[in-house]
């Protein structure tokens, strides 16, 4: 698509789109068009009938292209990005060790960054949507809201509501989560939401009491549920009960509730999900990365749970997530039973999209190409060689799909991204500051890995005899991170 077509997709005013496909929730339909106003699909329909409903816009023609609605991203760390690859070959419950130091270490110039570098990349891969988590960073909310605002992204963001630690002040906690809720009722695109950190962060009454305010206000509790061993154990110790059974016990389950990760998940918690009406952020590349499990996707989709697909951070290509997501399934469940469709390519299309948009919240709003629905959507060029051949377009979307064959980003019906770059501010530039920002975030960051860098790990096992090599596990780093005569010099600042 060429710059004079650019330039008539940024106009403000409606714009009749003719693509040569859109998808709709329905399923992938040719000569169908979409008249774009005022933020929202103002209609969908024939080619032929809009532009006889609409003789006073020129259409304009998008030859070789899909319109599909934007990937909505239930699950992410928005003021992690400086330190992606410090979590690489690291053992679970990394947030302990990484996440929780790294944030602690920003001031509101690298969080603002951070966070906005997260949204560059999330809309370079074809997110409309982001779910913020909450930030740990010592900075206010806003923040994260400026940042996801400036760039174009829309946001359901968090506000930690954690009150079990010592000194905290349940009714300040719930005090501040109520303002935050009613903060952004006007904003177009930031979506305010609760969010706690584990069940044991929060007491069982404050675990009821978000519920009840987030129902309230029409949001969700964002909350990282049955993700890892040591916190079920924690659980079993604590409680008796494994953490989703514990949130039963204690009326936290429902339709307000998103539940991070669900990797270990036992046939009665499957049940309580499927009979409370609670959602689930469903993170594949998160479990490969650094997990203990893959969450049962395909079992939560057969019994009508509610599901997003996340990326907690991972990386930020919509169509390599729902390629994950089914490749996950495929792995871990659809091998070992002979299940070689597992959902098949429309539905992790669906829940990477519609069914996200749900779980987090916004259902009836964004997610879909529809009547009433926010203009939250992608060109996507299917005249590469990747997708030119179709047979089964969701099923190539999911498999063969990527960032690269995205040629515009629309939020809100404004035209965000032109082939990967922001059209209204400097994306390059933020690269720029984001690099030198990070670099003094993890230098005084307490930050400990349980590995070296690859690099580190490299020179060290090529520096053993051959014999040694096949029966020595790769060298722990010491307590406070890699040691700094190892370490190649960019990555000194994790050493403490």
């Amino acid at each position: 698509m060429n710059e004079l077509i650019q330039e008539r997709l940024r106009t403000s005013g409606p714009l009749l789109l003719i693509p040569d496909a859109v998808l709709l929730p329905e399923g992938v339909v040719e000569l169908y068009a979409v008249v774009v106003c005022a933020g929202s699909f103002e209609a969908v329909g024939p080619t032929e009938e809009l532009e006889r409903a609409y003789p006073h816009l020129q259409a304009l023609r998008l030859p070789g292209h899909l319109l599909m609605p934007g990937f909505v991203d239930s699950h992410h760390h928005l003021t992690q990005s400086f330190g992606a690859a410090l979590a690489f070959g690291e053992p679970s419950e990394i947030f302990r060790r990484v996440w929780v130091p790294l944030e602690g270490a920003l001031d509101e110039e690298s969080a603002y960054v951070a966070a906005k570098l997260a949204a560059l990349e999330s809309l370079r891969g074809g997110f409309t949507t982001v779910t913020d988590a909450g930030t740990r960073a010592d900075v206010d909310t806003d923040v994260v809201a400026c940042a996801a605002r400036d760039a174009g992204i829309r946001c359901v963001l968090g506000l930690i509501c954690d009150d079990a630690h010592e000194g905290a002040d349940s009714a300040a906690v719930l005090e501040r989560a109520e303002k935050h809720l009613a903060a952004y009722s006007d904003d177009p695109l930031i979506h305010p939401s609760l969010a706690i950190s584990i069940p044991e962060a929060a007491t069982n009454a404050t675990l009821h009491a978000t519920g009840r305010l987030a129902t309230e206000a029409g949001a969700v509790v964002q909350m990282h549920v049955n993700e890892h061993l040591a916190a079920v154990e924690r659980s079993l110790l604590r409680h008796g009960l494994r953490p989703l059974e514990h949130l039963h016990g204690v009326d936290a389950l429902g339709p307000h509730l998103l539940a991070a990760h669900t990797t270990l998940l036992s046939p009665r918690e499957v049940s309580l999900l499927a009979d409370t009406g609670t959602a689930v952020s469903y993170n594949p590349v998160a479990s490969a990365w650094k997990g203990n499990a893959v969450a049962p996707a395909t079992a939560l989709a057969e019994r009508g749970v509610r599901f997003g697909i996340g990326s907690d951070g991972t990386r930020g290509d919509g169509f390599r997530l729902a390629d994950a997501a089914e490749f996950a399934q495929r792995l871990t469940y659809g091998l070992a039973t002979g299940d070689s469709s597992c959902g098949a390519g429309h539905t992790w299309l669906e829940h990477a999209t519609t069914g996200g948009a749900d779980a987090v919240g916004l259902g009836g709003h964004t997610g879909a190409v529809g009547v009433g629905m926010a203009a939250d959507f992608l060109l996507v060029d299917v005249s590469t060689p990747e997708l030119a051949l179709s047979w089964d377009l969701p099923w190539e979307l999911v498999r063969r799909g990527n960032r690269d064959q995205i040629s515009a980003v629309f939020v809100a019906g404004r035209l965000r991204l032109w082939h990967g770059r922001p059209v209204d501010w400097d994306g390059p530039a933020l690269v720029r500051r984001a690099a030198a920002l990070a670099r003094t975030a993890v230098a005084r960051a307490p930050i400990t890995r349980a590995h070296p860098t690859s690099t580190a790990a490299r020179t060290a096992a090529t520096a053993r005899p051959p014999a040694a090599r096949t029966t020595t596990a790769h060298p722990l780093t010491q307590a406070g991170g890699i040691p700094a005569q190892n370490a190649p010099a960019r990555n000194r600042s994790t050493a403490q």
